[in-house]
């Protein structure tokens, strides 16, 4: 395993991915996640949709990285994230964690891959910034697509600790059952993942996500930013 990813993955990356819920805080509001097994029903669908389609991203963009010199290659990319995500309160949260992941990664792995993604498409999609930062870091597309499907469970559930607070140490038990699951992502985002037909990239719908994403966005009071 490349040491990088224990870097991308924690949470204690000042690349502002703590500020964001993934759609529990919502969900909790609407009661759709009150306990462990609600939390559990929750990430696994996270997983099996968004996940899944954040996995190909950041895998695709890891591989494409090499020949990204191109800035149609970044922007086709980008917009392929754009159009698998439909909720324009999503989109806005993807992109703000992409900027500021880039920001972070551009300083920990200066690159001139991770330079041209900021010149060609400064508010990145994030899976598009985590696969770029992958590459960066010397890490793989299958690296990149773990790493993808971790951020999409984790985040969240940290998220409902702190909005619930539920036994940590319950949740985490959790995480460790979704290991089969994250394996399984990667493995059919890295089949998936190719960068010369990105438009063949899953493109699994979670409405219910959107859904939630758009009620947040209009709540007056959050924790989260989304």
């Amino acid at each position: 395993m490349n040491p990088a990813l224990l870097l991308l993955t924690d949470s204690r990356l000042p690349a502002g991915g703590h500020a964001h819920s993934g759609g529990t805080e919502q969900a909790v509001r609407t009661g759709a996640v009150h306990d462990v097994p609600s939390l559990g029903s929750f990430l696994r669908g996270r997983l099996a949709t968004s996940g899944l389609v954040a996995a190909a991203l950041a895998a695709t963009a890891c591989a494409a990285a090499p020949a990204a010199a191109e800035p149609s290659v970044w922007a086709g990319l980008d917009g392929e994230a754009d159009a698998r995500t439909a909720s324009p309160a999503q989109r806005d949260a993807s992109r703000t964690q992409g900027r500021l992941l880039l920001r972070v990664a551009r300083r920990v792995w200066p690159s001139p891959v991770l330079d041209d993604l900021a010149r060609d498409v400064p508010n990145a999609h994030h899976p598009i910034a985590l696969g770029a930062a992958a590459h960066a870091a010397g890490a793989c597309p299958e690296d990149a697509a773990l790493t993808a499907a971790y951020h999409a469970i984790t985040g969240p559930a940290t998220a409902a600790v702190r909005l619930l607070g539920l036994d940590p140490v319950a949740v985490h038990r959790l995480l460790a059952d979704l290991g089969p699951d994250l394996t399984d992502t990667a493995a059919q985002a890295c089949l998936a993942a190719d960068p010369t037909r990105p438009g063949r990239l899953p493109a699994h719908s979670a409405p219910a996500l959107d859904l939630l994403a758009e009620q947040h966005a209009r709540a007056r009071t959050r924790l989260f930013v989304s």
